[in-house]
């Protein structure tokens, strides 16, 4: 008998994980995003960033979210910048015959490390974000809020392939994000970020990466997931409008 309660002490473990991954449910779309990030320095250290994203269903076949996201760069070195600012999301209802979007707002810090390893670019990225949700029911506001704070970290590669800078680099990147609060309880884990692509310059100041990226995020009851296979398209815009005396204003 004692050997017999072992046997089901060790196979209790195996019966329970082998249920959870049985009843895991993921759901697999395609979906475009395209957005553009740009930084603006108005003094040596200091400079304002503003994003604007659209994600859609499919290639723009209906709406997945808008985003709108701003804030303050404090910038003491070519190499680090701690940024804090306010982002606004508007998200589409995914339910059949709901047409009213829910708004979500966001407080976020930031701090952004790049980096060289031979001639491969590392940037590293730590954003924690505190979130407030609109409860929507039967197709309306609820008046609820839902708050968590999400933490989210980036490492991205830049890795160079030709010789002529004029040329695209390699891109591989993977973002986690994870959140906490007390309407947390199943989906501590958010979702993961994996992107390859292509990054090319433009001109000096603005540039573009375009490629894949595999979107795998948790619902909020722990065994659904959204396997999102996301055209990806980012523009990124750098320009600086402080005052320099000893540039001409073409240059500065």
């Amino acid at each position: 008998m004692k050997n017999v309660s072992n046997f089901f002490v060790l196979l209790f473990p195996i019966l329970v994980f082998g249920q959870a991954v049985a009843k895991k449910e993921v759901n697999q779309q395609v979906q475009t995003w395209v957005s553009l990030n740009t930084v603006t320095k108005f003094a040596e250290h200091w400079g304002v960033v503003a994003d604007v994203h659209i994600r859609e269903n499919g290639f723009f076949e209906s709406d997945n979210f808008y985003l709108l996201r701003g804030g303050v760069s404090y910038m003491p070195n070519s190499a680090v910048s701690l940024i804090g600012g306010y982002a606004h999301m508007w998200l589409a209802p995914t339910k059949e015959g709901w047409f009213v979007y829910s708004n979500e707002n966001r407080i976020y810090q930031q701090v952004q490390l790049s980096s060289k390893i031979g001639k491969v670019t590392v940037l590293q990225r730590l954003r924690n974000e505190q979130r407030w949700q609109q409860i929507m029911i039967n197709d309306a506001p609820s008046g609820i809020l839902r708050f968590t704070d999400r933490v989210r970290y980036l490492a991205s590669f830049t890795i160079p392939v030709f010789n002529n800078k004029k040329l695209p680099s390699l891109v591989l990147s993977d973002e986690i994000l994870i959140q906490f609060g007390k309407d947390i309880v199943y989906n501590t884990f958010d979702q993961n970020r994996l992107f390859i692509g292509i990054k090319q310059n433009i001109s000096p100041k603005l540039s573009y990466d375009f490629g894949y990226m595999n979107v795998y995020q948790e619902k909020i009851n722990g065994y659904q997931y959204d396997m999102n296979h996301t055209i990806r398209l980012f523009f990124y815009l750098n320009s600086d409008v402080k005052h320099n005396p000893s540039k001409s204003p073409e240059h500065s």
